[in-house]
């Protein structure tokens, strides 16, 4: 069996992008559909699951997730468990891989990486590229002025998280949107980075080690928060190196509505910098921030865990 798996969502017929991810030779490509996704969708050498197969594997849990949204990648989480896979590639349909996407997996092994040794309680790992002016998405606001110029040093890391950037429309928040209209193409030369502080990563072009998903779930109702809240639990959970690395997709963003966006990012901006706080402080508790259901949820989920 193997045990590299690649999980998507889509609500569009086979895009460029998962045609790509669906020929890596080692890589199995798993494709969570959802309500709005053509009934007849179809991959070549990966696995679709479709709504029907999902209420299958967990009923309880995929009423409690609800449909037509992006935690439905939750469902792959739980297959990628039953499949003993070993490392979680999380893609979304618009991010194009380069021919070269699978050459520098660095999940479990130990490297040499420059490494921010930060005074502030967040880092933000555009600052530390060439683009200042932006910030990732769920990076705290109030943090954006106290961003630091730093130098860093080598130092040995073993990978645990691996969050490869996006050139093209980055992954930045509706209001850094709205401003810069960004299109990035990342100077390698900044990459591989990590520090010492809780950061934010996404799940569009992320690698997991397995061994993390227990304590790696999208929290529904958390508007575009939803990945971004699960990595800072993740961190809140456990101790982990994440080793943010050189583009290796091009995203040609989907449609989207930047009001909408905003609107669906507010929830962060009221929130995130007080999840930040808490978890510095060690006292964050998930009652606090997200819903009865989300919690239920998650609780489902931990059972596959057991």
């Amino acid at each position: 069996m193997n045990k590299n798996l690649i999980i998507s969502t889509s609500i569009n017929h086979p895009t460029k992008a998962i045609k790509k991810f669906d020929n890596f030779k080692n890589w199995k490509l798993i494709v969570i559909g959802d309500k709005k996704t053509p009934k007849n969708y179809k991959l070549k050498n990966g696995i679709y699951v479709s709504p029907n197969d999902q209420v299958k594997i967990d009923k309880k849990l995929s009423d409690l997730i609800g449909w037509n949204c992006i935690e439905r990648r939750n469902m792959g989480l739980v297959l990628a468990k039953k499949m003993r896979a070993k490392i979680i590639a999380l893609v979304d349909d618009d991010n194009i891989p380069y021919n070269n996407w699978e050459n520098n997996i660095l999940i479990g092994k130990n490297i040499k990486a420059k490494f921010y040794n930060l005074k502030q309680p967040v880092f933000d790992p555009i600052y530390q590229t060439n683009y200042k002016n932006l910030w990732h998405r769920g990076f705290p606001v109030e943090n954006i002025d106290e961003r630091e110029n730093i130098k860093y040093k080598y130092k040995n890391v073993t990978v645990d998280v691996q969050a490869g950037f996006w050139n093209g429309d980055p992954d930045v928040d509706a209001v850094c949107r709205m401003i810069y209209k960004p299109n990035c193409k990342f100077n390698k030369n900044y990459f591989p980075f990590f520090s010492n502080k809780i950061s934010p990563f996404n799940s569009q072009n992320t690698f997991i080690n397995a061994k993390l998903l227990k304590y790696y779930f999208l929290f529904p109702d958390q508007g575009r928060m939803h990945d971004i809240w699960a990595s800072y639990y993740l961190q809140y959970k456990k101790k982990i190196n994440i080793l943010y690395s050189e583009a290796s997709v091009l995203q040609k963003r989907n449609k989207h509505n930047l009001i909408t966006d905003l609107k669906n990012e507010l929830i962060g901006l009221k929130h995130t910098a007080k999840i930040i706080k808490k978890i510095s402080e060690k006292k964050f508790k998930l009652n606090e921030f997200f819903t009865k259901r989300a919690i239920k949820a998650y609780n489902q989920y931990l059972k596959h865990f057991e």
